[in-house]
């Protein structure tokens, strides 16, 4: 090697050796960094007055006396204790993170004392979907800087629930998001998602703070910062490169993994929590309300959406699919035994119409046989007759209500719907009591031969433990007894799924029209709905009619 060649080597090491020198090492930049133009997260925002207006918090836990002077520590301190967590995400310090932990032990001591009596609770459900996905502990405290552990949450950007999905990732990963339903809100729904996602992402970057990272961001503002920097793999690395309030994410996590282990060195204490709430899950395949479960089984309906706060508009459509509820656990038998009377509790008042005439107002009258049939509401149980010939004027009748009369028996009684009457008279709920007095607008039954029908409204006063008058008998010419035809039998069939007037004629070996006549239908009516009961003529008297209708044509 001659002169030259060794003095461009010289040279060449001389020059690396400056470069190097002068490009900031990635550990200076993780024990270094100091960002003023970092967002917080949204959760440091989070009002301490309202969160204590939880359930949970008001009724489950009390005040711990916690001293709202702050109290905080050295970076030093800092440093050291971050240093002893045993855990298997990488937490160094630097001045940015002790800015948050500051934050968390300064003016937020109250917000960390509700957070932990919080994770009193919804911890228990973070810990077992971790464990289930085989990821770092340290995850759990993930809700603490999305939602302040608050399962209804709900950024500016969107984002909601605990772990703070937006809808396009929620959905992704297969959650239901609905007017009813939003499974962002269920607590283990969203944690069990949550932390697959953590584990793909992790799965992406081999990184759990890459991984946190982009869980706040998304993979591709990742993907940007790290070619942006040349292909760094390390959060610290592609620092400036990413967005402003992901900067400030991941040692807002570490902030939280220290205030949440070392709080009572700093004279935080978690809201005492008074009694544990002990819960358990069954499976709901009604539709049914929240006020209906929380009357019958005497629960604060406030719990129930507390326990339960995916269903937006309390209301479960378990008659879509099954859905989970979760109640106290000697709450959960309960609800199976008392399952009929909780679906029966003001089910009028929380009955939707699965039919409706088109041109015709809720609260018109109907005018024909056709058109009274066809108005029986989707409340009005059992197979209420229909007048066989209806008058030119509705009858008003002032109905006194006996004991153990219910709305449903009256309603039945006067070939009207539960949700008439209720209108009528202004009842906001579905009971009646003895003594009551009800307006009922009805149509007088008509005999098929009486030769006169009333064509002015009347009024009629219906008392109904008043026993029947027998007027005098009145002397007249002995008649003949007509032969009383006998009384056709008939068979009740619940419709079902696929099931049309054609297809049950056919099975119980009978005509359409005497379904239809059975039932008192227009022959121009053939919609059945699910769950209705119709009377099936037996083959014996089906046979029998077209005899009668033979002899009198050959007369």
């Amino acid at each position: 090697m001659n002169h030259l060649q060794r003095f461009m080597i010289t040279l060449s090491g001389a020059a690396m050796a400056l470069t190097a020198s002068a490009l900031p090492n990635i550990l200076d930049i993780k024990h270094s960094i100091s960002d003023e133009n970092i967002i917080p997260p949204e959760s440091f925002e989070t009002q301490t007055r309202i969160m204590e207006e939880n359930f949970y918090l008001k009724n489950f836990t009390e005040s711990s006396g916690t001293d709202t002077v702050p109290r905080t520590g050295t970076y030093e301190e800092y440093e050291t204790l971050l240093s002893r967590l045993p855990s298997g995400i990488e937490m160094p310090f630097n001045p940015l993170v002790g800015k948050y932990i500051d934050m968390y032990l300064g003016k937020r001591r109250k917000l960390v004392s509700n957070m932990l009596a919080l994770h009193n609770y919804y911890g228990h459900i973070f810990i077992e979907e971790i464990e289930r996905a085989g990821v770092p502990h340290e995850l759990q405290y993930l809700p603490v800087i999305e939602s302040a552990i608050n399962p209804v949450a709900v950024s500016r950007a969107g984002a909601t629930g605990l772990w703070q999905f937006m809808p396009k990732t929620a959905t992704g990963l297969g959650m239901e998001i609905n007017s009813l339903v939003d499974e962002r809100c269920d607590p283990r729904v969203s944690s069990a998602n949550a932390v697959k996602y953590l584990k793909q992402l992790y799965n992406i970057y081999n990184d759990w703070s890459l991984a946190i990272a982009a869980y706040n961001c998304g993979p591709g503002n990742v993907n940007k910062a790290i070619r942006r920097a040349g292909g760094g793999k390390d959060f610290w690395e592609i620092y400036n490169y990413l967005p402003a309030e992901t900067r400030g994410y991941v040692p807002s996590f570490i902030a939280a993994n220290y205030v949440m282990n070392y709080h009572d060195r700093y004279g935080i204490q978690p809201t005492v929590v008074k009694q544990q709430l002990v819960t358990d899950t069954i499976d709901v395949s009604d539709r049914v309300h929240f006020e209906q479960i929380a009357a019958v089984l005497r629960i604060p309906i406030e719990e129930i959406r507390m326990l339960n706060p995916q269903f937006k508009k309390d209301i479960i459509p378990g008659d879509y699919h099954p859905y989970k509820l979760v109640l106290p656990s000697q709450q959960c038998l309960s609800y199976i035994v008392s399952r009929d009377s909780i679906l029966a509790y003001n089910a009028d008042l929380y009955a939707r119409r699965s039919y409706v005439e088109p041109g015709r107002r809720s609260d018109e009258v109907p005018t024909s046989n056709a058109d009274l049939a066809q108005a029986q509401t989707q409340n009005a149980t059992g197979n209420i007759d229909i007048p066989t010939q209806v008058a030119d004027s509705v009858v008003t009748i002032h109905h006194v209500v006996a004991r153990g009369e219910s709305l449903r028996d009256i309603a039945k009684q006067y070939s009207v719907s539960s949700t008439d009457i209720k209108r009528w008279n202004n009842l906001r709920r579905g009971k009646v009591k003895e003594g009551d007095s009800l307006i009922i607008n009805t149509y007088p039954k008509v005999l098929p031969n009486a030769s006169t029908v009333p064509t002015q409204p009347s009024t009629v006063t219906a008392q109904a433990a008043t026993p029947k008058q027998t007027a005098p008998a009145t002397p007249t010419q002995p008649k003949k007894k007509k032969e009383q035809p006998q009384q056709p039998k008939y068979t009740t069939h619940t419709v079902k799924s696929g099931d049309t007037l054609d297809a049950l004629a056919r099975r119980y070996g009978t005509t359409v029209a005497d379904i239809q006549r059975a039932n008192n239908m227009s022959k121009s009516n053939t919609r059945i709905q699910i769950g209705q009961k119709l009377k099936i003529p037996s083959k014996k008297s089906t046979a029998a009619t077209p005899k009668k209708k033979s002899s009198k044509r050959r007369r």
